[in-house]
């Protein structure tokens, strides 16, 4: 066994698609291995802005011997058939065996292959793996087909020791590498990823991704604890400037006090959107005026002309930032609404002056329903997307809402429409907060309910993995505030309430309410299947509850799953699973048999067994209690219920048999195990559910 290392070296590759051009690398390095007998022991990945490295370790130095024996046709066959068997097996007539089978004498052809030794292989392998690595965006090397993210200087491709003779566009492999580009730029031969990994650290390269990220979050938390302040927690920025830099020098820098009354999510937008500087705040949680920025050098007057350049430059960063503010304020955001109306949202849905109205009414009748105030919830509604024709929001989009908050309190605007604008965007994602506040769930939900049926009564729903309006995110969002805030809220009449808002805006709608209400409403459905899942939620368990109706209701949805997680992780749970399925496999094998489905309910009469006639009274009263239970929603006791049928049903496939000879009486039991599928189907389709 013997290791290959494969380094690509070229100019700096954007930090985002590095990690997952390195694994794609590997993974089809490794699959080019094993495809052609050479399967390895392990692989692993490291990149830096410069290079992507791939070292495969345990690859067998030769491949296997292969013996092979492909059966022709009948030695009698017509010779036409037999030349085109010898011709695609690759032997000649002696080279076959005459074997005797039941059906006759027929042909078989020996193959023997030598494997080859895996330096032969491997150069066409690695090529057409280095070739087949997807880019987001890639550069072509004049007329040449190859392609590659930036311009390739040099291949290192070593295997056991000794190079792989490669050939990727201009350039062909070697034995070496290059380090730092400014500290170490020269370059040296290495053995193996050992002491190509030592070297490139003596060069001022720090290759193991995780160990820069570390060095980065120590080093710029250390400088910022000396000055008695914390770190901003950033980990999507710490990740991004770990693939900025091969020689990480966290270095803290002041910023200008004049641009300090500025909002704190600007200028922390500005550093770090623009400038991947790190923000630091005092231990109160207000923002600091100092910055960590990080060099990817070691200077030698310890930093001091680096943190004066990049003070210079976010000085002028910040004075944009803050003619944006000062202009901003020169208006009020109801003074915007105008504003909004050449904004085109959606070419069939209308402005988005159009879907502030929509909001704005659609929030004021949610409002009853979430205990918020409809007028207040109508004025949020209405701003809510006024910051979108801010300057500030023009450069910086990630702003929008937060803006709107600060220009609300401005206006002088009630607190709970300032913090509307701001949370109607949210959650975002799966870490981002819910709103809480009624006036804000309000806004949030009508915000994420008029774009869900707007797409969907044009026919815009997301496809496969294509997702083009972030329809799955909005329903998610949905489902979580509804969830988060234990809203009472049956999203049917909320669909066709906001259908009857949006009507009037569509050049043409393909889909009536009904369809529009329907359909949304299964997407939901899986969309709350998978944040089920995700919360550790047996699947089974969710496919059971569904397979009862659409249920729209999503808080008593999930209450159902609760309660049947807690019955079926129970002993008397567990059995009556067990009895149920009893029960419906006899009802399917009979019900083939007679080509007929048996329902419910069964002759009390004709009970004549005690162990049936008590079946049939605890069927009466599990199902008269799981009636009354489901009525008033507490599901919890609906599953007592039925977990009480335990023992009847156990005692009725102990002594009874159901396919009597009497046919009548065959028919009445048939009919009482329709019961107990019926009961149980009550609270879920116990088919469902697993194990």
């Amino acid at each position: 066994m013997a290791e290959l290392l494969l380094e690509l070296f070229s100019e700096e590759i954007p930090a985002r698609m590095q990690v997952q051009a390195a694994g794609n690398l590997k993974d089809l390095l490794v699959a080019a291995l094993t495809d052609n007998g050479l399967a390895p022991e392990s692989a692993e990945t490291h990149s830096t802005p410069r290079r992507l490295t791939v070292v495969v370790r345990g690859v067998p130095e030769a491949q296997a011997d292969v013996r092979e024996e492909r059966r022709g046709p009948r030695a009698d066959a017509p010779e036409k058939a037999i030349e085109g068997f010898l011709k695609g097996a690759g032997v000649t007539r002696d080279d076959v065996e005459y074997r005797e089978m039941p059906k006759g004498t027929f042909l078989f052809a020996i193959i023997e292959r030598k494997g080859q030794s895996t330096a032969e292989v491997l150069p066409g392998l690695v090529e057409g793996a280095i070739a087949r690595v997807p880019w987001p965006k890639s550069m072509r090397w004049g007329d040449r087909s190859e392609r590659w993210v930036r311009p390739l200087h040099s291949i290192l491709c070593l295997f056991d020791g000794a190079t792989v003779p490669l050939t990727f566009g201009p350039v062909t492999s070697g034995n070496t590498t290059s380090g730092h580009r400014f500290h170490a730029p020269g370059t040296f031969a290495v053995t193996d990823f050992a002491d190509y990994q030592a070297r490139l650290r003596d060069a001022w390269v720090v290759l193991d991704r995780a160990e820069r990220r570390q060095q980065i979050a120590e080093g710029a938390a250390q400088l910022a604890a000396a000055e008695g302040l914390r770190l901003k927690d950033d980990p999507g920025l710490l990740e991004e400037v770990a693939g900025l830099v091969e020689w990480p020098v966290p270095l803290i820098a002041s910023i200008d006090d004049a641009f300090m009354d500025v909002p704190a999510e600007v200028l922390t937008t500005s550093m770090r959107s623009h400038q991947k500087y790190f923000a630091t705040e005092h231990p109160d949680g207000t923002l600091a005026a100092r910055f960590i920025l990080v060099a990817n050098l070691q200077a030698m007057d310890g930093g001091a002309s680096i943190v004066a350049g990049n003070e210079k430059v976010l000085r002028a960063r910040l004075s944009d930032a803050r003619f944006f503010w000062d202009q901003d304020r020169g208006r009020t955001l109801e003074s915007r609404l105008p504003d909004l109306n050449p904004i085109v949202f959606h070419a069939r849905m209308g402005s988005v002056g159009a879907k502030a109205g929509r909001i704005a009414e659609l929030a004021a009748w949610l409002a009853p329903q979430v205990a918020a105030d409809p007028l207040m919830t109508r004025r949020a509604g209405l701003l809510a997307k006024a910051d979108l024709t801010t300057g500030m929001v023009g450069e910086f989009p990630e702003l929008q809402g937060i803006m709107g908050r600060y220009y609300a309190r401005l206006d002088v605007e009630p607190e709970q429409v300032a913090e509307a604008i701001r949370s109607h965007y949210s959650p975002a994602g799966p870490a981002d907060d819910c709103p809480s506040d009624p006036v804000a769930v309000a806004v949030a939900l009508a915000d994420k309910l008029d774009s869900l049926v707007g797409f969907f009564a044009i026919d815009e729903r997301p496809t496969g993995s294509k997702d083009p309006f972030a329809l799955r995110r909005a329903a998610l969002g949905v489902i979580r505030i509804v969830l988060e805030n234990g809203l009472r809220l049956p999203l049917d009449p909320a669909l066709r309430q906001a259908f009857a808002g949006i009507q009037g805006d569509l050049t043409s709608d393909l889909l009536s309410a009904d369809g529009v209400a329907s359909g949304i409403i299964t997407f939901m459905a899986e969309r709350l299947r998978v944040h089920l899942r995700g919360q550790g939620v047996r699947h089974d368990l969710i496919a059971a509850v569904m397979a009862l109706g659409t249920e729209d209701d999503l808080v008593r949805l999930v209450a159902r799953v609760e309660a049947l997680s807690g019955l079926v992780g129970s002993d008397d749970g567990a059995n009556l699973l067990a009895a149920y399925r009893r029960a419906a496999n006899i009802l399917r094998i009979e019900e083939k048999k007679d080509g007929q489905t048996w329902n419910g309910p069964a002759d009390r009469d004709l009970l004549s067994d005690p162990a049936e006639a008590r079946l049939g009274q605890s069927l009466t009263e599990a199902d008269l209690s799981a009636n009354t239970a489901l009525m008033a929603e507490d599901f919890a006791g609906a599953m007592a219920a039925m977990a009480a049928l335990r023992g009847p049903v156990d005692a009725f496939f102990e002594v009874v048999t159901v396919n009597a000879d009497d046919p009548a009486l065959r028919a009445n039991r048939l009919k009482l195990l329709a019961e107990i599928r019926a009961t149980l189907h009550r609270v879920a389709d116990f088919s469902k559910i697993e194990g």
